[in-house]
Formats: structure tokens, C-alpha cells, sequence
């Protein structure tokens, strides 16, 4: 009999979501409008012309929604806090109807044993803060401090892992850099401006919450994929560290490094430097580099990089063969799990996190449920199982990883996708609002139940009643 994958005790099994995919309410009991109402809003912007008007009314079903993760075995859920919901203008005056909203999901979560990671910010910034500017004025990175010390103030006693900042990268580059996103900008100088104030803000950020909820730890998640070039030539390498902005332009200033020169002058060579760093005031990168707790980590895929340079020699980007085998349904996401454990072990050894948390890993696969009302996701299992043994060979390597959070609780919105793409371990029926445990649900609660993962995938009945 094959030794199962231990994890160590006290290791944190959880799942995540964000305000915006699941809560719906839109514009429900004093929430202002967020930046992502208004986008969604917008014809042509969003697939199908999806919003998150009603999403999974996690809003109205939040005590369903527990029972769900009880029922999973879940030790953890982490969620985020909608900016607009608690502050409707950005600042000023608190929407008490909104923090009472998230006052009773962290003390429902408690009463069922499951510990509360919350996210503060997970891109719906108030509509009202993007019209003055958004994250390229520093002025909203002054708004995020006072959201931070009303939602901690209020719920600090209770709620012990707080996350500044969800993927400020894809705020910053996809939100005004490529307007794929919220708010729908296109300026790569904008863009760049935007990712000094998220990154200031989450300094700013780390004291407030130390005096608000004392003995609280605090981080925060960036997306850091795996970045390898297509070939050894020059060309391809050079490609693969630019494309490695996403990542060292956040890593590098939050560990004291400073922005990389390299990059600079990449964006510079972009025209997205105009006026160099004139952004950058005196003692910002002291504040953005103030010692964290952790470091949360989501990934999904690995990134080949190929250049089209003039003289670049002819090569195989690999892997040529796109199947499901091999790609999840998101395009060119390729299912990789050794760049989970590559990129835990480079936070670790390059950049001396002292704990780390994978607070997003999973897969988009549509598999509905059968005549029977199963979902027999089999390849969300197996994309799972991957990624869950490169964390626990990552563990063996000296990461000092202390948890796994599944990407997603149940389907939701995914943003420009809208409701195409399904995470979920829950199948969500979106007309109906019933939540239906996948398979891989089932298989979850096991490996929660185990604390431990085996070496090879064996589809297990499981024990979660739907």
C-alpha cells in the first residue's frame, strides 16, 4: 500500500472567493456602485453581457453557504470585503448595514469552526474613486487606509488573517494598461502609476491593521505564474524576463529591492515611464516594503515565452498539443503543476518569505451535472491532485507553506468571462441559486479529512452529502 502525501498538523485547507463573483446585491441596503458594476454595465465588455448584479446572491444565501463548508470540512474561507458596500462614496461616511453584513459572516464562520481570511481589497474599487482617478491618483491609495481602519476597527477582534491586496498586477496592467478589465483603461503610463499606489496602500495598509486587530497576521496575494522561455535563444530568454514584469515588478519593491532597473527600462523603452518614477515619493518604498506575515500566493498556469524577434531561430513552442489533458478550458492556461512548486521555492529562497499560503489554485472545467445530478468533474480532480503534491514536495524542499485555499468555492463570475467559465468545486445553477458538490468537492473533503494527499489520483466516493 502506497504511503499517503502527510501534510503538517495545523496545516490550513480552505477555499476562496471575492465579493464581486458571488455576492450580487448590486445596488442593495446602501452599496455604492463599484468599479466593476460600471464595467459590466458597458455593452461589449463583458462575455454574453454578464454582470455580477446577482452572481451566486451569496449576499441573501451567506447562511447556506456555510452550512456548504461545514459540510466540506473546510478549516478555512477566504472571501473579500466590497469597498463600495462599506464605504458607498470611497470615504466618509461607513454604510453600517454593509460591515453588519460581513460582522455576521465572520461570526457565522466561527460558530461553524471555519477561520476567516479576509481579503480587503479583490478589484471592486468604488465607481466614485475612479472617476477622480482611480489607482493612477494617490489620493485613492489614501481612501484604501480609511476603508482598511473601518473594516478592521469594526471587525478586528474577530477575524485574525487579513490580505491587503488581491493581484494588484492584474489591477494595475489589465485594468489600465490593457483595459481587459475594470476600469477599462488603456495607458500603459497610467498603469504603472497604478501599481506604485497598490503597492503603497498595502504598505500604508500592514500598521493599521497590527493596531486594529492585535495578534492578527497580515499579507498579501499576488499572482506569480511560472515564466519559462520557448527555446534557449537569446530572443526567447530575453522575452521570459520581460514577461516577468507581472511578477519582480511586485515581489522586488515589497522585499526591499526597490522597482528592477531592467524593467524600468523596459517601460521607459514603452514610453510608459514618461517622467521616470516622479510618482515615487520620499519614504513610499520604505512603507511599501514593511514586514508582512506571509505571503499568499495564487497560480493557475506556466507561461512559454516566445519572441518574434527578427532573426530568432525557428522553434517548437511547446507544448504544441492543446487538449484538455493539457490545458484547462481557459485559453492557453497549460495545467503545470511543477511551476507551483518552482515559484513557492523562489518566494522562499529568493525572497525570504517567512510563510507562505497558496490562497488561489484551480481550474475551469464545465462538466454539468449527469442525469443522476452528479458532476463527475474528473479532470478538476486531477488538476488538483497535481497542484496539492507540488505543494507538499515544495514542504519537503523547506517552504514554510502553511496552507492551501481551492480557487473556487463554487462557480461564479469570472470576470470578462462572465458566467462561461466554472472554478467552482460547487456547481452553482445560476437560475435556480441551488449549490451541487462536484466530485471534486467529494475529493476535497477527503483530502482535508486526511490532512494528506495520495501519491496517485484514486476517485473517491467521499462522504458530502449534496
Amino acid at each position: 500500500m502506497t504511503a499517503l502525501l502527510k501534510f503538517p498538523a495545523g496545516f490550513t485547507w480552505g477555499a476562496a472567493t471575492a465579493s464581486y463573483q458571488i455576492e450580487g446585491a448590486w445596488n442593495e441596503d446602501g452599496k455604492g456602485e463599484s468599479c466593476w458594476d460600471r464595467f459590466a454595465h458597458t455593452p461589449g465588455k463583458i462575455l454574453n453581457g454578464d454582470t455580477g448584479d446577482v452572481a451566486c446572491d451569496h449576499y441573501h444565501r451567506w447562511k447556506e453557504d456555510i452550512a456548504l463548508m461545514k459540510r466540506l470540512g473546510l478549516k478555512a474561507y477566504r472571501f473579500s470585503v466590497s469597498w463600495p458596500r462599506v464605504l458607498p462614496k470611497g470615504s466618509g461616511a461607513v454604510n453600517q448595514t454593509g460591515i453588519d453584513f460581513y460582522s455576521r459572516l465572520v461570526d457565522g464562520l466561527l460558530a461553524a469552526g471555519i477561520t476567516p481570511f479576509l481579503t480587503l481589497f479583490h478589484w471592486d474599487l468604488p465607481q466614485v474613486l475612479e472617476e477622480k482617478g482611480g489607482w493612477a491618483s494617490r489620493a485613492t491609495a489614501e481612501s484604501y487606509l480609511e476603508f482598511t481602519d473601518a473594516v478592521t476597527r469594526a471587525l478586528g477582534d474577530r477575524v485574525k488573517a487579513w490580505i491587503t491586496l488581491n493581484e494588484p498586477a492584474v489591477v494595475a496592467w489589465a485594468g489600465y494598461a490593457t483595459a481587459r478589465h475594470a476600469p477599462g483603461r488603456n495607458d500603459y503610463a497610467l498603469a504603472v502609476r497604478a501599481s506604485h499606489h497598490l503597492l503603497l496602500a498595502h504598505g500604508w495598509a500592514i500598521p493599521v491593521i497590527r493596531r486594529n486587530s492585535p495578534g492578527a497576521e497580515a499579507g498579501i496575494t499576488l499572482n506569480t505564474g511560472w515564466t519559462v522561455p520557448a527555446s534557449n535563444s537569446i530572443h526567447d530568454r530575453d522575452a521570459a524576463r520581460r514577461g516577468e514584469i507581472w511578477h519582480r515588478w511586485f515581489l522586488d519593491p515589497l522585499y526591499g529591492r526597490g522597482y528592477p532597473a531592467d524593467l524600468q527600462a523596459d517601460l521607459a523603452a514603452q514610453n510608459a515611464l514618461p517622467h521616470g518614477l516622479d510618482f515615487v515619493q520620499s519614504g513610499d518604498l520604505e512603507a511599501i516594503q514593511v514586514s508582512t506575515d506571509f505571503l499568499g500566493i495564487n497560480y493557475y498556469f506556466r507561461t512559454v515565452c516566445r519572441s518574434d524577434a527578427p532573426g530568432n531561430d525557428p522553434q517548437t513552442v511547446f507544448p504544441a498539443e492543446k487538449n484538455l489533458d493539457r490545458y484547462t478550458e481557459c485559453e492557453n492556461w497549460e495545467i503545470f503543476p511543477d511551476g507551483l512548486s518552482g515559484i513557492l521555492k523562489r518566494c522562499t529562497f529568493e525572497y525570504l518569505a517567512p510563510k507562505i499560503y497558496v490562497t488561489e489554485n484551480g481550474a475551469s472545467y464545465s462538466t454539468p451535472p449527469d442525469s443522476s445530478g452528479r458532476v463527475p468533474d474528473v479532470r478538476r480532480i486531477r488538476y488538483l491532485h497535481g497542484h496539492i503534491a507540488a505543494c507538499h514536495e515544495a514542504i519537503r524542499s523547506g517552504v514554510p507553506l502553511a496552507g492551501y485555499f481551492v480557487w473556487s468555492l463554487m462557480d461564479n463570475f469570472e470576470w470578462g468571462q462572465g458566467y462561461k467559465q466554472r472554478f467552482g468545486i460547487v456547481w452553482t445553477d445560476y437560475k435556480t441559486q441551488q449549490r451541487i458538490p462536484k466530485d471534486s468537492a467529494r475529493w476535497y473533503a477527503e483530502v482535508i479529512q486526511n490532512n494528506a494527499v495520495d501519491p496517485f489520483v484514486e476517485m473517491g466516493s467521499g462522504s458530502v452529502s449534496s
